[in-house]
């Protein structure tokens, strides 16, 4: 069993073209993206964007219960443990590299196809949202639940959430509600149902199709490929659990106060199970957490994707600061006592100044520690 955090292998496609595979390879953790992974994604991913010989990349999990569970916080809250008074170069240092890979899958010329079976959550949405080809599969879990960490939904969330139809960024983002398959297809979070056990036959049949030099074209050629795939399974899609609540989900989006989206998601009517965890989830999480959401799908709307993940970055390190996101963590994973105390208990108590704070970047323009992305482009 090999003991690297991340495999590679190039498949030689008929026509010498290649498929280059990326594998997560941390099963007993959920593949949880930590930072070796990061850091041997970042220069793999590079140089198979600059190789004329890679016709696409497919980035993969592990195992059979998950794509990747999220980010590995455990490293993040011993370093926030060490410092209290102050953030850790390692919190910066591992959102700045996370953000910086998938910033790169966003912005990756060629296909990249990203499988995304199982568990999809946290930082595994991050490497996931940004691809331009997403199967999800019948086991398909997508969540962003930061609420209950005190942290946020980051990896370029404040991007995606805001290009979901009306009111699902705000649900979703709120309540950290688990979304099956045909709901990642629904908020345009996935493009393709496929069964997991087609995989392999689908890896088959992709290195028959003759890839050129045609970036657009071999988009063209995975897609259509994919598209054949999911013709074959589409019956086995499961039900959607948003759509039987569309229209109060929508309804939020036109609601301008946090205070009152939480009354109105609370109040949506429905006795299933998926809107009643919804709904704890929503009560469980941290208060400052809600409002971070609240003022990023307010502020999203106007950013560009390079200027989403400078923001984030300054917030996601002065949450590292603020204490929230470590006590978050401590309660749900480290000490698990599932009672976290918060710093305020509601959200009408957090003070306009404490958002404002985790708005400010701790850094000058210049100094931004992603101040070059999106302008290096080539």
């Amino acid at each position: 069993m090999s003991t690297d955090v991340v495999l590679y292998q190039e498949l030689t496609a008929d026509n010498g073209k290649k498929i280059a595979v990326a594998t997560l390879n941390s099963e007993k953790s959920l593949n949880a993206l930590s930072l070796p992974m990061v850091e041997s994604l970042l220069p793999q991913m590079q140089a198979w964007k600059d190789d004329p010989s890679i016709a696409m990349v497919l980035l993969q999990g592990a195992g059979d219960k998950a794509f990747c569970a999220g980010g590995d916080i455990r490293d993040l809250y011993q370093a926030m443990k060490e410092s209290p008074d102050y953030y850790h170069p390692y919190v910066e240092e591992f959102f700045t590299k996370e953000y910086t890979l998938d910033y790169l899958i966003h912005t990756f010329d060629k296909p990249v196809l990203v499988w995304g079976n199982g568990i999809v959550m946290g930082g595994g949405l991050g490497l996931m949202a940004g691809a331009s080809h997403r199967v999800v599969t019948a086991t398909s879990r997508i969540a962003m639940p930061e609420m209950a960490i005190g942290l946020y939904p980051d990896v370029g969330a404040s991007w995606f959430l805001n290009r979901m139809p009306p009111g699902c960024g705000i649900f979703l983002g709120l309540t950290g509600a688990s979304i099956n398959a045909a709901d990642a297809k629904f908020i345009h979070l996935a493009d393709h149902f496929i069964e997991h056990e087609d995989k392999a036959a689908l890896l088959d049949k992709l290195l028959t199709v003759k890839w050129g030099e045609t970036v657009s074209l071999n988009h063209q050629k995975l897609s259509d490929m994919l598209r054949s795939a999911e013709e074959q399974c589409r019956h086995k899609m499961p039900l959607s659990q948003i759509r039987p609540h569309q229209s109060a989900i929508t309804a939020l989006h036109d609601i301008s106060s946090l205070p009152a989206v939480i009354s109105a998601i609370n109040g949506i009517e429905g006795d299933d199970k998926w809107l009643a965890k919804a709904k704890q989830s929503l009560a469980y999480g941290s208060p400052i957490t809600a409002h971070i959401v609240f003022k990023l799908l307010q502020l999203g709307q106007s950013k560009i994707l390079a200027d989403s993940f400078r923001l984030e970055l300054g917030i996601s390190v002065q949450c590292g600061q603020l204490g929230e996101f470590q006590e978050g963590v401590r309660a749900l994973l480290i000490d698990k006592d599932l009672t976290p105390a918060w710093q305020y208990q509601t959200v009408d108590a957090v003070p306009a100044a404490v958002i404002e704070l985790l708005f400010s970047s701790p850094w000058p323009e210049n100094e931004h520690p992603l101040k070059e992305l999106g302008r290096l482009d080539s």
